[in-house]
């Protein structure tokens, strides 16, 4: 298949990554590419060329200010309106958009090819207006999680539920807990992630925090975390992958504090990768990626019960956590179930063709 991905253009999609979307989008492209699809990655600059990267700009990060946010709204239109024309000229059987943005969706009638576009997020005015406008043709929406699916299917239908994966391959689990125990939290270092209560339940629990991530908004940093760093509390940086797979494995529990509907969780299904048990917050999809064996989740952010859950979830097995990791999160079968519905998806806009005539059709190698 000829495949378009629309990727959001705030951060590069290369490593480091500065978040789970910018993994996933990565992983899809990139398997993808290994089962002989040709795919075609629209993305900021600085992203991986190996992605038979089309760069679109400048990544566009996150606005501090309202005038900010205003800039960058401009500059995101008209990068979405360059990519939409050039998929408006053809050449592609299926466009994935996995960007976020709603232009996408608002010109999605002009665009001659098979459409599916997967909701990584909670519903927001922009895309939830566009994604709601009635459209000439019928639209193809997947949710990341079963709780992505509740809060988008009263506005579209959502038709698939196909949650993030990880390449397993890449992280190698330790099955025996660590001689010195300590908590690791990963992910971009911003209000709605939580960060500063983990740090808090940590001091509650007497369990040493190391941190890794990017600092994505600086005033969070400065008024939130910074000051309450030091002694057991230390920040290590933004890491590459092999450096991050170190040190969530080495940990004896990773703490997870979403402040939001937290729309997937990659940081979980690294944590059960490594083997590392999880404590956090039973918000958004947390519940459905951990079971009673792997992880203990307590009342959105009640920090004491989460200082209580650290112990209780550092005692947890570790082969369990890999096991349910293989089982759950295995990037093969996020790939599978897409590679189906994108099949599905060009035999419906093509009228219905049997799938067995869309390889030929599509120029499947």
């Amino acid at each position: 298949m000829r495949i378009a991905v629309l990727s959001h253009l705030k951060h590069p999609i290369a490593e480091p990554f500065a978040g789970g979307l910018e993994a996933q989008t990565h992983l899809l492209v990139r398997h993808l590419q290994a089962r002989g699809h040709r795919v075609t990655l629209f993305a900021a600059a600085g992203s991986d060329p190996v992605c038979d990267l089309q760069a679109i700009c400048t990544p566009t990060g996150t606005p501090a200010t309202l005038q900010e946010a205003a800039v960058t709204a401009r500059v995101e239109h008209a990068a979405y309106a360059r990519i939409v024309g050039r998929l408006e000229r053809g050449g592609f059987d299926l466009v994935h958009n996995n960007s976020l943005h709603y232009l996408p969706l608002d010109r999605a009638d002009r665009i001659p090819a098979a459409m599916v576009t997967t909701l990584h997020c909670p519903p927001f005015e922009e895309l939830e207006a566009a994604a709601a406008a009635p459209p000439q043709r019928p639209l193809r929406f997947v949710a990341v999680s079963a709780a992505m699916r509740r809060l988008w299917q009263p506005i579209v239908p959502v038709t698939d539920t196909i949650p993030n994966g990880i390449d397993l391959g890449l992280f190698r689990a330790r099955l025996e807990p660590p001689a010195m125990p300590r908590a690791v939290w990963s992910g971009r270092l911003v209000p709605e992630k939580g960060l500063h209560l983990a740090i808090a339940a940590a001091r509650l629990a007497r369990m040493p925090l190391r941190i890794l991530g990017p600092i994505e908004d600086r005033a969070y940093w400065e008024g939130f975390v910074a000051p309450a760093l030091g002694g057991d509390i230390v920040y290590v940086g933004h890491l590459g992958h092999p450096e991050l797979v170190q040190e969530v494995a080495r940990a004896s529990v990773s703490l997870v504090t979403p402040c939001w509907e937290e729309a997937y969780g990659l940081v979980v299904a690294e944590a059960l990768a490594c083997g590392t048990p999880v404590a956090g917050f039973a918000r958004g999809a947390l519940p459905d990626l951990l079971d009673a064996r792997t992880g203990r989740l307590v009342p959105a952010d009640d920090v004491e019960a989460l200082a209580r859950a650290i112990p209780a979830a550092a005692a947890l097995s570790r082969s369990a956590c890999r096991s349910r990791a293989e089982a759950q999160c295995d990037a093969a079968v996020m790939v599978d179930r897409y590679e189906r519905l994108y099949h599905d998806e060009i035999a419906r806009f093509h009228g219905g063709r049997t799938r067995a005539a869309v390889p030929a059709m599509a120029g499947l190698g």
